[in-house]
């Protein structure tokens, strides 16, 4: 049997793809993966990694871009759409999963036009609109929360959780601590914003980094667009600072090790936050991104009406890291408690459910 895994764009569409495409792979080791991503997109790199065959498909955004912008993404998508009926005629894949990102709209078309079974996973709680369209067109919708349903046709969606890879679920916080170079004991903040950073997280913990190294060591996941500037300032710190402060441009396999060992994170709202904390019953202060639509905002208060995170909007920050952060690593009832919420949201066994469901279409077809 032939799959195609479709995922590209950002690391929330990538990883959980990657993770369904390693279950399907222990599942149906005979069965031929190819991943479809879109061209000059960061998945090619991470997918050469793992050695996956992969085919790049132009893409682009039509929604909440300038009209020039529009025009030019229209095209590309239309060159895409040509392109994924070309490949999959070539490779006959047998179904696909997509988990969304610009990509999946011409796939897919050419999966609707050649009759190719598809299975949609939906990362965030609330779906881009391209998701929402390409759930249409779907013949199974899995999604990682039940609240999805109301954003999807409801008869398609299947509940099975957030899918995680052997990255993130290798990892203990015994084996965590030591990869990292932590103390074993001793509270650890998690401090990060996604690959490419974000900006008001980073500055903010540099500004406020004399008082928060006294209640933790620290992890700083900055990103490569604002390391120059986190590496500079933590050069310029006393060496019993440097000490407790581990500064990362970016984490790869690692990444899964500092939520290990970590008792606390601060980050943005992506839909990892729904499947990765709840896995290592990690509490979080989570910081919506603001200039999007809604997305983040929807997932962190989910997590936080379950008791399982602190919300703070981005600017209010600065104001809020310090008296937040301190409340939560002194308390460690209420950072229990909220440990333990978020146990109670972990969905360990998604990826091969995800992969099963997968199989089925693949049969069925």
């Amino acid at each position: 049997m032939r799959f195609w895994i479709v995922g590209g764009g950002t690391g929330g569409h990538v990883y959980p793809a990657l993770a369904v495409a390693r279950a399907l792979q222990a599942a149906a080791p005979d069965a031929a993966l190819t991943w479809i991503g879109s061209v000059g997109g960061m998945e090619a790199q991470i997918v050469e990694r793992v050695g996956l065959p992969f085919i790049g498909i132009p893409a682009g955004g039509l929604h909440g871009v300038a009209l020039l912008n529009a025009v030019r993404n229209g095209w590309r998508l239309l060159q895409g759409t040509f392109i994924a009926v070309k490949q999959m005629r070539r490779e006959k894949p047998d179904a696909l999963l997509t988990t969304g990102g610009y990509v999946s709209g011409p796939v897919a078309l050419a999966a609707k036009w050649l009759h190719v079974p598809m299975l949609v996973f939906v990362p965030d709680i609330e779906p881009a609109q391209s998701v929402k369209i390409v759930g249409r067109l779907a013949a199974q919708i899995g999604a990682t929360v039940a609240d999805s349903r109301a954003y999807l046709p409801a008869e398609k969606v299947v509940v099975t959780g957030y899918p995680l890879g052997e990255r993130i679920t290798k990892w203990n916080r015994q084996s965590g601590r030591a990869a990292l170079g932590l103390d074993p004991d001793g509270p650890v903040l998690l401090v990060f914003g996604g690959s490419r950073g974000a900006r008001s997280i980073n500055r903010a913990l540099l500004t406020h980094l004399p008082t928060l190294i006294e209640l933790a060591e620290i992890v700083h996941v900055s990103g490569e667009l604002d390391w120059p500037e986190v590496s500079e300032t933590r050069s310029q710190q006393p060496e019993a600072v440097q000490a407790r402060y581990h500064a990362h441009a970016y984490l790869h396999e690692e990444m899964g090790a500092a939520m290990a060992a970590a008792d606390l994170v601060i980050c943005r709202a992506g839909a990892s936050t729904l499947g990765e904390f709840p896995y290592f019953g990690l509490p979080a202060i989570l910081i919506p991104y603001p200039h999007a639509w809604r997305y983040q905002q929807v997932n962190a208060s989910w997590l936080a009406e379950r008791g399982a995170a602190l919300v703070v909007e981005d600017a209010d920050l600065s104001e809020h890291i310090v008296p937040a952060t301190r409340e939560l690593l002194l308390n460690t009832q209420r950072r229990q408690t909220m440990a333990a919420a978020a146990r109670k949201l972990a969905h360990p066994e998604a990826a091969r459910h995800l992969a099963e469901l997968l199989l089925a279409l693949g049969q069925e077809g």
